[in-house]
């Protein structure tokens, strides 16, 4: 049986990829591969992906590509086990657009195609856009990446939440998430 050698660069990431069973992710967090610079990968505030200045459409391509992202404390990277490789994410990587209630909890998609439980495990946050004053909601999605709440799922949100001393609030897997002021949430 001969072995073939690892390819480098985006054929590697997408190879490094692929090797994950059905849409289980590869254990990009146990590999250690050498730093090989930066690709010309851009992931842009409104989740879009691209690669030389040039929107990636293939969709599944992206998804692919987003199996084998990491956040280390220097940036996001695409991870193989041979090479590394620095990215730029202007925002969160993954958008969440869809939310739906699955009896006590919340149940988010990503444009990428994973579904997330909000919970202890995967945390909802909201932060204040310093330069609109606007909310800016952000899901765990996995190990350090997050997902910027698309505004119509976060509407769905607010329409779900309850009033509590003048903070509006949903729970999901047991976890209370505070969305904010109701005097600022609400419009």
């Amino acid at each position: 049986m001969s072995e073939t050698q690892p390819s480098s660069g985006l054929e590697g990431v997408a190879t490094a990829a692929r090797q994950a069973p059905g849409r289980g992710l590869p254990p990009v967090h146990l590999w250690s591969p050498a730093h090989c610079g930066e690709i010309d990968i851009v992931i842009k505030r409104n989740g879009q992906w691209f690669h030389e200045g040039t929107p990636i459409g293939r969709e599944a391509l992206v998804r692919l590509f987003s199996t084998v992202l990491r956040k280390d404390p220097d940036g996001f990277h695409l991870v193989t086990p041979v090479e590394k490789m620095r990215i730029t994410v202007e925002d969160a990587p993954f958008i969440a657009v869809r939310v739906d209630r699955e009896g006590e909890d919340l149940v988010f998609q990503t444009n990428v195609g994973d579904e997330v439980r909000a919970g202890p495990e995967n945390a909802l946050r909201v932060e204040t856009d310093p330069l609109t004053g606007e909310p800016r909601p952000y899901l765990h999605v996995r190990r350090g990446l997050e997902a910027l709440v698309a505004r119509p799922v976060f509407y769905e949100l607010v329409e779900l939440a309850e009033a509590e001393s003048g903070r509006l609030v949903v729970r999901s897997g047991g976890v209370a998430f505070d969305l904010g002021s109701a005097g600022d949430v609400e419009a």
